[in-house]
């Protein structure tokens, strides 16, 4: 299946805060009557995987549009001059977009991601077993299920049927982090799958606010981390 992606970026004087909250806010305030920007038809909160996405690759914001999103974000490309995050002002004196088209579902060829930001995979329930369980292993599985579950409801709701098995592997370390003024648990490093996902879309829980970025690790940087590893 192919997804229609788009990018957007943009530059002010100085550096933006990096700040995913405030700048989701922005957009989210300014655009108010465009639901996908942030989710929510009036009190209801709209549970369906978001078309799109607000990122900081690096230091530089990056909107991500996914399908229909894509005509929200030309729709909007133009009609903002400054920038609030967090009560300071940033004039745009440059901004781009890019459109591409990118495959998306089961492959018979195996992946290789990193997560950008960390994964927020863990629910309430599943974070009280992947606390009470002691052994690696059963840790492992318990994400490699997650991930399979993140992928097939991903794919759910962007009209796509998974035609086969979902077969994948983790390498993950757990990181705290500040969330709603709560502590979470949530995972850095990467996972391997027989499954296509364009660069910098998210998987897992609050993939709107940067939760869960991906990026496909290509053969030569698994080769060099290989040899970093075996120099060690």
């Amino acid at each position: 299946m192919a997804l229609k992606i788009l990018e957007m970026t943009f530059r002010s004087t100085e550096d933006l805060q990096r700040s995913l909250f405030s700048m989701r806010g922005f957009f989210a305030s300014k655009f108010n009557d465009l639901i996908e920007l942030h989710n929510h038809n009036t009190d209801q909160f709209v549970y369906s995987y978001p078309l799109i996405q607000f990122k900081f690759v690096g230091e530089h914001p990056l909107l991500i549009g996914i399908n229909e999103g894509t005509e929200i974000l030309k729709e909007i490309f133009d009609k903002f001059d400054t920038i609030n995050l967090n009560g300071q002002e940033y004039e745009i004196i440059e901004r781009t977009i890019t459109i591409r088209k990118d495959e998306f579902g089961l492959s018979s060829k195996i992946y290789f991601y990193e997560f950008l930001h960390p994964w927020f995979a863990l629910s309430q329930k599943n974070y009280e077993k992947f606390k009470l369980t002691d052994n690696n292993e059963e840790k492992a599985e318990l994400l490699r299920n997650i991930l399979k579950g993140n992928l097939l409801s991903m794919s759910k709701s962007l009209g796509y049927t998974v035609p086969g098995q979902i077969k994948c592997d983790v390498d993950l370390l757990p990181t705290k982090l500040r969330y709603k003024d709560t502590d979470i648990t949530s995972f850095d490093g990467g996972f391997m799958a027989n499954f296509c996902i364009p660069d910098y879309l998210g998987i897992g829980k609050s993939v709107s606010k940067g939760f869960g970025t991906v990026r496909k690790i290509q053969s030569d940087e698994i080769f060099q981390s290989s040899v970093r590893k075996t120099n060690a």
